[in-house]
């Protein structure tokens, strides 16, 4: 059964990202603090969930979380900063944006999220030496497997699963024959058969290993 609290403070919030290993599309990060009394059986990290149980859970942690933020990071920065700073930096944005200041963060994972603070970066949000303070005043630990240990850390797994999913649905209708209604951009065989035949997007991560030759790829619009 999953934990409701790490650190014994009461705004402590847990966050977690989606869509790291995709060739296309934002990775998507969220942050959500629970409230004390905060109970849930079907709760778990989001990759052991159906999708319709992710759909189920998503209004219940919405509707009863103290706060909650989502943000994507969009291609340009992924390519510019790297995925794993653009993960960290997702949650770091999620974290400025929540309407309590947390007094405790546990992440997914095994970096700080204090790690690369303000990346003066072309795209994407500058943070101002006023947040940078902010986000390094605030303790944090990093917790290997946490989205399967913590309910936060889990919430927030499940906020960032749908929202991605729920964007790549969307631009699938832009560039259907990706199929990322299905494939959600993750490095399929079929998406990687249609990146070798038609080319790549707007959408694609160039920084990326899209094909395993890396053929000279065309680029759509």
């Amino acid at each position: 059964m999953l934990q409701l609290n790490y650190s014994g403070f009461i705004l402590e919030t847990g966050t977690d990202e989606a869509g790291r290993g995709c060739l296309a599309g934002p990775v998507t990060a969220a942050a959500v603090i629970l409230p004390e009394a905060f109970e849930n059986k079907i709760l778990n990290d989001s990759k052991q969930l159906s999708e319709k149980a992710r759909a189920l859970l998503k209004p219940v942690i919405e509707e009863q979380a103290l706060c909650f933020s989502v943000t994507h990071l969009f291609p340009n920065e992924i390519d510019e900063i790297n995925i794993l700073n653009a993960s960290m930096k997702g949650m770091q944005e999620c974290i400025l944006k929540l309407k309590h200041v947390p007094e405790y963060i546990i992440v997914d994972g095994n970096r700080s999220l204090n790690a690369k603070l303000g990346l003066k970066n072309t795209f994407g949000r500058q943070f101002s030496d006023e947040e940078i303070k902010l986000l390094k005043s605030i303790p944090n630990q990093s917790i290997i497997k946490g989205d399967a240990k913590y309910l936060s850390i889990a919430a927030a797994s499940i906020l960032a699963k749908t929202y991605r999913d729920e964007y790549m649905d969307q631009i699938h209708e832009e560039f259907p024959m990706y199929n990322w209604k299905q494939n959600k951009g993750y490095p399929t065989k079929e998406h990687r058969e249609a990146i070798k035949k038609y080319g790549t997007t707007k959408y694609h991560r160039m920084s990326f290993r899209l094909l395993p030759d890396q053929l000279e790829l065309n680029f759509f619009e």
